[in-house]
This record gives C-alpha cells, structure tokens and sequence, in this order.
C-alpha cells in the first residue's frame, strides 16, 4: 500500500481494501458461491489446540487442488467462543464449524469446498434446541452479546492493516484531524460516559482532560497492556485480534492530549501479542499513520512496545510507569496522579487495552450513540472471560446492565455437569463473590460495588457446589501474597498472616477465634494498604465470610469440608457398592488399593494421596469422600 498523506488517500485506500473483504461483508450467500474465505481462530488459545496445523493443511489441500485464485485461508484474532474452539468460518456461506481438527481440513475442503455440502459433523449444537446450526448469530452464545472492543477480532487478519482500513480503520483519527480540535474529542469521549475498563472505572473523558490542561514540556500517553488477572484474558485477546484498533485510539488520545509519544506496557508472556503488534505498529509507521505529520497534518506521533516481566502489580498505573523508567515495580502515593507527574515525572495518560478499544467507535458514531447503551450509572459495553464451573468458555461482551444469569445462563449455557450454581467471583483477586441471591442484579460498577464486589478488569469465575469457598478464598490470597511488591507493610505481612490463617483453617486447624481475627485483619489491610492490589486483597475473604460464614464454620468446628475439595478434612473409602472389579487399583498412582478380584476392596489411608484417580475409574461410583 502506498503511504497515505491525506484524509482523501485514506478514503481511497479504504474502497480499495473494502474489495478485499468483500466475501465477509457482504450478505450471506448460497453455498454454491464459488469464491470463498476460510477463517481461522489464531488466538493463542486455539494455538495451543494445533489450529496453525489446520490453516497448514486447509492452504496445502486448497493448493493441491488448484483452488488458489477462489479460496482463500485467513488467519484471524479470537472469536471468543473458547469452548468450541478451534473455529473454522466459511464466508460469505457464514457456516460455523466448532471443534475442528487438522485432520478435518480434508473433509471441509473435499465436501464443503470443492463438493458444496455442510459438514454437518462440525456444525455446533445448540443445547437449547438440541439441532445443528451452522449461523453463529442464532446460538445462544452470541445472541445477546454486542460486539464494539471486539468488533474485529475473529473477523479480519490482525495482521493485515489493509484488512482493519477496509473495517472503518483510522476513519476516526482522521475524523479528529480534520473535523475537531482536541477539546472537541476530550468532550465526545467524556459525553460517552466511557469508563477506564482496567478496573477502578473513572471516566476516561474526566482523566483525558486533566492530562490535557496540565502544561508540561512533554506528555506521554500509555497503554497497559499488563493483565494479570488469574482466568482474564480480554485485553490479550484484542491486541491478538484487532492491534490497530489500540493503535488508533492511543493516536486519537494524544491528539487530545498534546502528546507525541505513547508507549503499551505489555508482559513478555504474551509473545503472539506482542508480534502482531509490533507488525501493527510497524505497518501504521510505514503507511503514515504513525510518525511525523499524519495525514500530511501538524501533528507527530509515535509509539513503542515497553515489555514487563509479568508482575501481578504492574497493572497499577504507577507501578507500571516506574517498571517502563527501569526501576523497580513498585506504587506510589497519589497525588500527583500519573496526568501531572508520571513517566519520567511528565503529564502521562494512562488506560487499558479494553478502554482504549472502544474509543474508535465513540469518535465515529458519537456520543450520544454509545452513551445510549448500557446503564445510566455505566455506559457502553463490557468484556467478560467467563470460565469456571460453565459450559460455555470464552469471552462475551454485553451492554452494560446484562445480568448474570442472562450470563451464565443463556450465554454461558449453564453449570458444567449439570451441578448447581453456588457463586460467580468477578474481579479476579480483587473482587468478591455474587451469590444466586444477585443471579438478577444488572451488572455494571454500582451494583457490584453495592454488593461488595467489583467489576475489575472482567474476569468471571462460574463456582459450583463442588467448589469449596474457603478454599477458593485461599487459592487468590496465595495469588496476592506472591504478587505484592513488599513496599508496604499492611500487603507485605498483613496478606501472609491472612494466608497462614486460612491454610490452618482449610487444614482442619482453625478456631472460632481465628474467624473474627481474619475479619479484622482483612478490614485493617483494606484501610490500609498502599496500593489498589493491598486494598482489595482481603475482598475475596470479606465476601465469602459475609456470605458462606457457614463453610468457614464446618471447616473450623465439624473439621469438614462441604464441597469435599479441601484433602485434609477428607478420607477416600470404597462402600459395598464395590464389584472387584480392580479398576481403582488398577488406576491408583501409589498402590494405595489392596483387594482381591470381585472382592470389596480397601484404601490405605497412609499411602493414599487423594488424587481422584480411583473416583474417576470406578464404573459403580463405590468410592466416597468421608
């Protein structure tokens, strides 16, 4: 693509890259069509499940068969429905293949390609009409999600800045260039009602004109791109899918600003993230649209990638500017706040990936438009990565106000198993727990935070009665503690003692006494601690305290644990239901089973480890815990 010098080049290299995506455009066509694009997920998610090995196979097969000039085999960011991944999209037929393995790939190009018939094999089925159906829109999964930070993602070649053009790309930066001054985006932003979606929720409009009326020499706007948060994975998933769309908002936002460097904050765990967008960063320096004098205009920007080494508080903003300074990752006291003294104590700006995803969309379609979605206390939409105990992994994005049920429910296709729901942990270490009491409470930050939750950065852990709360609690208070940065006293010892007083408690070692002090302790380190990661440490055992009180009672006075997860409050035993038929001994990793054939067998409680292996291989459930 040529470089682009003005807003009439822009729209010209648009009409010429809409071409390109004309067959995942246009409307959905008969199967007959000819031409056809294959999409591929290549997120890191369906990496992990060889789905490089199938786009392998799919261009070696369309090769072989001479079909180069009508099939093409695309490579796209995640679609979000993880728990039918790797997914295949043929456009325009908009057929939806679910699960699909390399050695699929001849089946899809022999019969659906080349033989245009369905591979009704792969087609998804929907649990709630128990059929097959091949358009995504009609599954409940996607039904009442809508689409604006992952707008692209599944959609276009993350790796094609052509592809994100013919997708309204950078039509908003040059929108702002030539039609507004930088109070005029500040004002569009701010009317929007768009909230900072890393996890505290200010308005980014409000935090956008501080940093624009400081005076300072230099400013800097900064993306972190450093989610941390155990089972989240929204931001990653944008930059894997839709890296320019990061690119032009932070553009957009130092135009506003008056800045003229950015920098994203992104963990080097996430190489496939950090790939595709440095090619994407490389791709809008090499078209124009990064540098000096974008679209032939005044103004200069540049940015560049700052990698971390994956610290859990680094996501605090100003952990996270003394980390990219080469000093240690460690917060400071605010004020000043990060818009009057930040990186290298200049006015810097600093928001997530998932804020900034949502920006390109504002400046094109205006305010009133995304401030009409969602609630009146939080506009917009929100990214969730619904795991856990759910039959329907993955990301989903709803408009703001969405209950939980809508989303376990209808898009998350209920608790795994067939088990019962019991709570939903939002807001990963930092939050707290929703019970089946609030399965109707419309989600945005108000009501969460009513309810002694958060919304945080949208991690979304579904818990079953099979989960063990205390337990739970444990497992992100470990979290915490190897994640504090040690700078202050109430994070650095408070959360230790905390630890210590629950693995006694999930040990069988607690007392009544111990209850109350862990209350107390918790409250204390909430008031008390530096930084956003001390001050919501305590949140997952103040909410499973407030409402499971009951767990931490039959741990502490019966030495028993409910949900039978925690191994020293349990025994395994074989009841009378046994046959002999030695599939648990057969299975056991220590030899811990002893029993002659069609005999009643026996554990050994000193050898046993408890690993389940005997549970899961007993064909008449005879093996209990006690």
């Amino acid at each position: 693509m040529e470089k682009i010098l003005s807003r009439e080049a822009l729209c010209s290299a648009y009409e010429h890259c809409k071409g390109m995506l004309a067959l995942r455009c246009s409307a959905p066509h008969d199967i007959q069509s000819a031409k056809k694009d294959i999409l591929c997920c290549g997120g890191t998610g369906c990496h992990a499940s060889n789905s490089k090995e199938l786009m392998d196979n799919l261009r070696n097969l369309i090769r072989e068969k001479g079909l180069e000039d009508d099939v093409r085999v695309i490579q796209t960011g995640c679609f979000g429905f993880c728990a039918a991944g790797p997914i295949v999209k043929v456009m325009p037929d908009n057929v939806f293949y679910t699960q699909v393995m390399p050695e699929d790939a001849v089946e899809i190009v022999e019969k659906h390609i080349v033989g245009k018939e369905l591979v009704e094999r792969l087609l998804y089925v929907e649990p709630l009409l128990n059929e097959r159906l091949h358009d995504y829109a009609k599954m409940s999964f996607y039904a009442k999600q809508q689409r604006i930070a992952l707008r692209n993602c599944g959609l276009i070649d993350p790796e094609s800045i052509e592809e994100y053009i013919a997708h309204d790309g950078y039509q908003a930066l040059a929108k702002c260039i030539f039609e507004m001054t930088p109070a005029d985006v500040v004002k569009t932003v701010l009317d929007s009602g768009l909230r900072g979606r890393g996890g505290a929720g200010f308005p980014t409009g409000r935090k956008w004109d501080i940093a624009a009326k400081v005076n300072a020499p230099e400013k800097y706007i900064v993306c972190n791109a450093d989610e941390g948060d155990p089972g989240a994975f929204m931001d990653r998933s944008i930059m894997e899918g839709d890296p320019h769309s990061v690119i032009e908002a932070m553009t957009i936002g130092a135009y506003a600003i008056g800045a003229h460097q950015g920098l994203v904050y992104i963990r080097a765990e996430y190489p496939l993230a950090v790939s595709r967008l440095q090619k994407a960063i490389d791709d809008a320096r090499a078209t124009g649209l990064l540098g000096n004098n974008i679209f032939g205009s005044d103004f200069n920007f540049d940015i560049e990638i700052k990698l971390g080494a994956g610290a859990f508080v680094c996501g605090e903003e100003t952990a996270l500017i003394h980390s990219m300074e080469g000093q240690r990752g460690e917060p400071t006291t605010k004020p000043p706040f990060p818009a009057v003294s930040g990186y290298w104590e200049m006015s810097t700006n600093v928001n997530n990936v998932e804020t900034y995803a949502n920006v390109p969309q504002i400046l094109l379609k205006g305010a009133e438009w995304y401030s009409s979605i969602g609630t009146a206390d939080s506009k917009g939409t929100k990214v969730f990565a619904l795991a856990g105990q759910v039959n329907n992994v993955g990301l989903v994005e709803v408009p703001m106000g969405t209950t939980l049920r809508e989303i376990i429910y209808e898009i998350g296709g209920g608790i795994s198993g067939g088990r019962e729901f019991k709570a939903v942990q939002t807001g990963g270490p930092s939050g707290g727990c929703i019970t089946k009491e609030n399965l109707d409470l419309p989600i945005d930050y108000a009501n969460l935070g009513k309810i002694g939750s958060m919304m945080g950065s949208g991690g979304m852990i579904v818990l079953s009665d099979q989960d063990c709360m205390v337990a739970m609690a444990k497992f992100y208070l470990g979290f915490t503690v190897d994640e504090s940065c040690g700078k202050c006293t109430p994070c650095r010892i408070g959360t230790r003692r905390m630890l210590e007083m629950l693995e006694k408690i999930c040990d069988g070692n607690g007392t009544m006494e111990m209850l109350d002090d862990l209350e107390r302790l918790a409250e204390t380190i909430r008031d008390t601690a530096l930084c956003g990661l001390g001050q919501t440490a305590p949140n997952p055992i103040l909410s499973t305290l407030r409402f499971f009180r009951d767990e931490y009672v039959a741990h502490v006075r019966d030495k028993k644990c409910p949900a039978g997860t925690c191994q020293k409050l349990y025994q395994l035993t074989i009841t009378d239901a046994c046959i002999g038929c030695t599939k648990c001994a057969r299975h056991c990793p220590v030899d811990a089973i002893r029993g002659e054939i069609k005999k009643l067998h026996v554990i050994d409680q000193s050898k046993c480890i408890k690993c389940g292996a005997c549970i899961e291989n007993c064909p008449k459930n005879a093996i209990v815990k006690e």
